[in-house]
């Protein structure tokens, strides 16, 4: 192997691992390599950049030796990695270097991965088109005019085009599978408890759950396999079940998913909005495609998802008013200076350092908190949330899986929902049912739009995503399924490496 160009770029992470340990490709040149990228392509804005990148390493790591073998990671931003910048896309905590690091980053270094940088994200993990952040937008590389979705784009982003193998994400309520779907790579989203959050900055904690953006369904099994697991420093992790396997399904024999009666309907309409056509049209020719597979495709009762999404915007900000407290200008980040009192430096503080959306958001949460209120909104949101829950469980003993559009709508132009908090918030609206349940669900491009459908790049050619959800630590049989339809699909995103 030549180990330059394009050579180098069409090697999956999986593959690249591969290619070292045959001793044909040596991890320092396939680390400089991506360094390179991303240095080039990967920064601002103005030099022609994504923006995917808040920070990129200046040297080549040392890499524990294992079985990643040295393969260059990039990490979302609210990740602590000791020593190096970690600011949650946030200006309070600008320059912020934590004394450690994440527990799910540390055990990714210790079986080999070496950390390549920090991604981009909206302010705290608070969004969907990854505007939000503090440190500018992040660019879509299949149309630089749009979104990558958020709030884990940078990740998205800097894997699509080829600037990191593979990421590190975070999803609260479809912050991993949103932004892989827009940018055509897989997201998965692990069942909650199963990896730890310690050194993870916490939106909303209950939800909260880190997980892998890659090329493809193999890459995000192996990245797992090396996540997953109790962690004393996390109450709420648990310990797997059962080890982590790479898939190699190639078919669905036996397989029923399950489709929700309101994608059954004609025009896909839900609360709120309806599935755009091009969407639509690539779902229903995904769920053609698993039948051909040998799967069945059956219609199933979700009575309260339409609710999902209403109960995820009172919940998620009751958390984060609670979580964002500490950031106060006293132990680290941003202080603001001239204040002549405590309180005065706290609201100066908070009011500099916190952007647009994070605010909306702790006002949202401290008033479904407050006395005379709680029982009204928070309350009762935890109770569609246990209905929620209740609904996906008894789907799963009908079928194997749920499968639904991952968006229900491509990437969309800059600026063109910043205005309309509702509109921005439906994004969310496939995947905050599977959050709130706390189950694992997957994203995989299932196609791209056609010029016809007059979106993207000339009129077509954006990413579409497909989810699929199971029951808790059912992560195997998931991949398994994802690989088998990753094959089928054969979808190509080489288009977007830049």
């Amino acid at each position: 192997m030549s180990g330059v160009g394009t050579d180098l770029l069409d090697l999956s992470a999986t593959q690249a691992i591969g290619e070292i340990e045959a001793g044909n490709l040596n991890a320092t040149e396939l680390f400089v390599f991506y360094r390179d990228r991303a240095l080039e392509h990967g920064r601002d804005l103005e030099r022609g950049g994504l923006n995917c990148f808040t920070w990129i390493a200046d040297g080549v790591p040392e890499s524990a030796p294992g079985p990643l073998g040295g393969v260059p990671l990039a990490v979302k931003d609210l990740f602590c990695t000791r020593g190096v910048p970690s600011q949650s896309g946030s200006r309070i905590l600008e320059g912020y270097e934590p004394p450690y690091t994440a527990t799910v980053v540390e055990r990714l270094q210790a079986a080999g991965a070496s950390l390549l940088g920090k991604t981009n994200q909206d302010e705290f993990a608070m969004g969907s088109s990854n505007e939000n952040s503090a440190y500018g937008p992040v660019l879509n590389p299949w149309d630089r005019t749009r979104v990558p979705g958020g709030s884990s784009g940078g990740s998205a982003a800097a894997v699509a085009a080829g600037l990191a193998p593979w990421a590190l994400g975070t999803d609260t309520g479809g912050s991993i599978r949103q932004p892989a779907a827009l940018c055509g790579i897989v997201g998965l989203k692990p069942t909650y408890g199963s990896l730890s959050r310690y050194g993870m900055i916490a939106f909303a904690s209950s939800l909260d759950q880190a997980g892998p953006l890659t090329r493809d369904v193999t890459d995000a099994a192996l990245l797992l396999k090396h996540m997953v697991g109790h962690d004393p420093c996390d109450a709420t992790s648990l310990e797997f079940p059962h080890a982590i396997e790479l898939p190699h399904a190639e078919r669905l024999d036996g397989v029923r998913l399950g489709v929700p009666a309101e994608l059954a309907r004609p025009g896909m309409q839900f609360v709120g909005g309806e599935v755009e056509p091009c969407v639509r049209a690539t779902f229903l020719e995904t769920l053609e495609l698993a039948k051909r597979l040998g799967a069945e495709v059956r219609e199933i009762e979700l009575a309260h998802a339409p609710y999902a999404l209403s109960a995820y915007y009172v919940l998620a900000p009751a958390e984060a008013s609670s979580n964002l407290a500490r950031f106060d200008g006293v132990r680290y980040g941003l202080r603001a200076q001239g204040a002549e009192d405590l309180r005065e430096m706290y609201e100066r503080t908070r009011h500099d350092g916190f952007g647009a959306e994070v605010k909306r958001r702790i006002m949202l949460g401290t008033y479904a908190l407050s006395a005379g209120y709680y029982d009204a909104y928070y309350g009762r949101a935890q109770q569609v949330r246990t209905r929620i829950a209740e609904d996906f469980k008894s789907a799963f003993s009908e079928v194997d899986f749920v499968v639904t559009p991952t968006s229900a709508n491509v990437a969309f132009e800059l600026g063109e929902k910043t205005a309309n908090p509702w509109a921005m918030y439906l994004n969310d609206y496939f995947t905050v049912p599977m959050s709130l349940a706390g189950i694992p669900a997957i994203s995989i491009p299932c196609g791209l739009t056609a010029a016809s459908d007059g979106v993207g790049p000339h009129g077509g050619g954006l990413p579409v995503g497909f989810q699929i959800a199971g029951p808790a630590f059912s992560e195997n049989a998931l991949l398994a399924a994802a690989h088998a339809l990753e094959q089928g699909l054969a979808f190509d995103g080489s288009a977007a490496r830049v």
